[in-house]
């Protein structure tokens, strides 16, 4: 013993929930060491004992081969006094303090799982298989450490298969949790109006049948209810369009494999990576051949996945279909539905029939959507697999909540250095996603043990977010939109310094008190100066020309041309009534209630509508989100533009207003006005690079979910020397702003500003 060492390892990071202790003892077992392994609230400890030798190869090991869907933070390494241990064993979970580890996302279901539900007796064709390496987490934890009497699992006792399996060591499933068969565990049931399905094998007959005749399926899934159908029948697809009151915003569909899934969408590299991750996350994808029309509702993209729990791959082992609708279980805007007693309230009258299963869902979450720009990972909304992993700061976050924005909400918790952004909220407009925004922020701060002392919320004063955090009683940093949209790309690259800000989107009051979105700011966390944006334009009736972009268009039309844009006879003018086009004009003439804006995602449904491509928006963004898809990718010219202090598009749309009548095809206008958006952007940064000497510039703002916006300008950027930052990890859209207002807010702070 006394060429022996020992040592004390605190491992932090994503290490519980994922088969990270099992692996610790396999590890030290194999390189002839002794100690023990525990988790901890603040993440695992470890204490090692043996040959030096044994132990610096034990250490390296334990980084390299660590379970693929864990993530160490760091290993502090400490040497202890050396003993008469033996063996090596885990030790019982301790609560030690307020301080917290990394709690695992949901997982999706792992190939030996897969391999198992064909052999094990217990477990034949058992929908809730699971082991350390795939599973619920997220979505039934209730409170740290992470054991079984802390997540939902907790009223079904294990029986003595699976108890032996949870307590040996060397088995796949030790210490996994939700553990179960189908003696012990959860169990399905489907319920129509006639009749009560129990048995899996059952229950899968009459779903299939269902499904295959056409019929509407609310399904329990990890984080809440998705409602299904068959992805190529039109008529169901419809159907579940006017059922679910969602008019126009395309549904996401799920592939039975990914050889099924390229025949209808064109996939990269980095796609099927995606795709096949643990993560499981639904992939926007080129579309190759059509399904239902009603899926897409026209766009030439698919919002495509592939099966993530076992059920799906059940389900798919006895469907004729190859790809299924399989959409959030949710009236329009309201939440998912996670409870099974609301699921027949809301979704049984809806639906042929209503599947669910007695394990409760303690966190509600969405599946996680993405895209793929220049072979790198875009979040657009940040959820299921995703969520709760954290973002890595340099300043001090604890205690600070940061309220999040109106749309695409989601809200963020500060804990030491690491900012906790929440599952996708929604957009706050009603009662219920109100309530599920309170539910959320009381479930993390209790999850992460936080006690929020400084509150960080939107400046504008009606959103209902900002409303939410002044009757807290707390200290407010009021941080405006566009400054936090560039701290959040700032905050997910580790920036603390003064860069070039680029925030294009569609609305944030700024501070003049009109609605800002087209923004060229000199940005650090603490603050910021506005530079350059683009000119501002009434935009008449307020938010109804969100949902209306045909009076954006004459908005713009009429700074352009004056009263003259009354005799041009331009088609998209054909299908309003001449009063609803009086009335605006006078609303813009007299100043009522039309705000001016400077917002990108208004100029693009000035455009949309103009080429009469959306003149009235069915859902959020739908007219950019039109003018993208159509867009001609072999034209690259643009159209000119005026620039100083503000850029000017009159020239712009007396351009298009030309190509019109010339009758040059509405792809190529929209790939021109793309390409402005695009000359412009380069050309102001280069200007406000010169003119303060800064060479490192951040995107951010929903506009540049926008594929070739995104694309085209990173690329652009930097080809002429420019170091660009974007967003990756972290939505671009409001459903980021949370991390930069925790991050002004946390800067302020440290500066004594507050």
């Amino acid at each position: 013993m006394t060429d022996e060492k020992a040592y004390l390892i605190k491992v932090e990071g994503l290490v519980q929930g994922v088969g990270f202790r099992p692996f610790v003892y396999r590890l030290a077992r194999h390189h002839g060491i002794g100690g023990w392994v525990e988790n901890r609230n603040d993440g695992v400890l470890i204490r090692v004992q043996g040959h030096p030798v044994s132990l610096e190869s034990f250490v390296t090991a334990l980084q390299r081969e660590a379970p693929p869907a864990s993530s160490i933070l760091s290993l502090n390494i400490t040497e202890d006094k050396a003993d008469h241990a033996h063996g090596f064993f885990i030790r019982k979970s301790e609560n030690t303090s307020d301080e917290i580890t990394e709690i695992s996302p949901d997982i999706a279901v792992c190939e030996d799982c897969l391999l198992d539900m064909k052999v094990q007796p217990d477990r034949l064709d058992y929908p809730f298989i699971n082991c350390t390496n795939c599973g619920p987490r997220f979505t039934i934890i209730r409170d740290l450490p992470y054991d079984r009497d802390k997540t939902t699992m907790e009223p079904f006792t294990m029986c003595e298969h699976c108890s032996k399996e949870y307590s040996d060591i060397m088995d796949r499933r030790f210490h996994a949790q939700p553990v179960a068969c189908t003696v012990c565990g959860p169990h399905y049931e489907l319920r129509m109006q006639s009749r009560t399905e129990r048995g899996i094998h059952r229950i899968l007959t009459r779903v299939c049948r269902l499904l295959e005749q056409g019929g509407i399926i609310a399904m329990k899934g990890l984080g809440g209810f998705h409602m299904a159908c068959d992805a190529a029948n039109e008529k169901a697809v419809s159907r579940l369009r006017e059922m679910k009151n969602r008019d126009g915003k395309p549904f996401a569909v799920m592939f039975r494999s990914l050889g099924d899934l390229r025949e209808y969408a064109f996939t990269g590299t980095e796609e099927e990576s995606l795709l096949q991750s643990w993560k499981r996350p639904i992939v926007i994808l080129k579309e190759k051949r059509k399904l239902a029309h009603s899926v897409s509702n026209g766009f030439a993209t698919v919002g495509a996945m592939l099966p993530y729990m076992p059920f799906h791959y059940l389900l798919f082992e006895h469907l004729r279909l190859p790809v299924i609708v399989l959409t959030s279980g949710n009236i329009s805007d309201e939440p998912i539905v996670t409870d099974d007693d609301e699921a027949v309230t809301k979704l049984a009258p809806i639906s042929d029939a209503l599947l669910v299963y007695n394990r409760k869902i303690f966190n509600r979450t969405d599946d996680s959507v993405v895209m793929v720009v220049n072979n790198r990972e875009r979040l657009i909304r940040r959820s299921r697999g995703y969520v709760p992993a954290p973002v890595r700061m340099n300043l001090d976050v604890d205690g600070i909540l940061a309220a999040g924005a109106e749309l695409v909400n989601c809200h963020c918790v500060g804990k030491g250095t690491q900012a906790f952004l929440s599952q996708h909220i929604g957009d706050l407009k009603n009662l219920e996603t109100l309530d599920f925004y309170a539910e959320s922020i009381a479930h993390f701060t209790k999850l992460f043990r936080i006690t929020p002392s400084l509150v960080a919320a939107d400046m504008h004063p009606d959103y209902l977010s900002t409303r939410y955090t002044a009757e807290l009683g707390l200290p407010v940093i009021s941080v405006q939109h566009h400054h936090a949209h560039i701290a959040s790309c700032m905050a997910e690259h580790g920036l603390d310094e003064q860069v070039i800000g680029v925030a294009l989107d569609g609305t944030g009051l700024g501070d003049d008190g009109c609605i800002w979105g087209g923004e060229f700011m000199l940005c650090d966390l603490a603050g910021y100066q506005r530079v350059m944006h683009f000119a501002y334009v009434p935009m008449p009736g307020g938010d109804k020309a969100i949902e209306e972009p045909w009076r954006m268009a004459l908005s713009w039309l009429y700074k352009t041309f004056g009263s003259a844009v009354l005799d041009m006879k331009l088609p998209f003018l054909s299908g309003i009534d001449k009063k609803d086009v009086m009335t605006v004009l006078q609303m813009i003439d007299k100043k009522i209630n039309s705000p001016m804006t400077s917002s990108t995602g208004r100029l693009f449904d000035a455009v949309s509508a103009l080429l009469n491509l959306c003149t009235h928006a069915a859902f959020h963004a739908e007219a950019p989100m039109r003018l993208e898809d159509i867009m001609d990718h072999d034209s690259e010219s643009g159209y000119p533009f005026v620039m100083d202090t503000a850029i000017h598009f009159e020239e712009m749309f007396k351009a298009i207003v030309r190509d019109m009548k010339e009758g040059i095809r509405p792809s190529v206008i929209a790939a021109r006005f793309h390409h402005t958006i695009i000359n412009i952007i380069l050309a102001a940064v280069q200007a406000t690079a010169e003119r303060h000497q800064l060479n490192k510039v951040v995107l951010s703002g929903g506009s540049f979910q926008n594929r070739v916006l995104l694309g085209k300008v990173e690329e652009r950027l930097s080809r002429n020397g420019f170091d660009v930052r974007t967003h990756s990890r972290v939505p671009s859209n409001d459903g980021g702003i949370a991390l930069g207002q925790l991050a002004v807010a946390a800067k302020k702070r440290s500066l004594s500003c507050v």
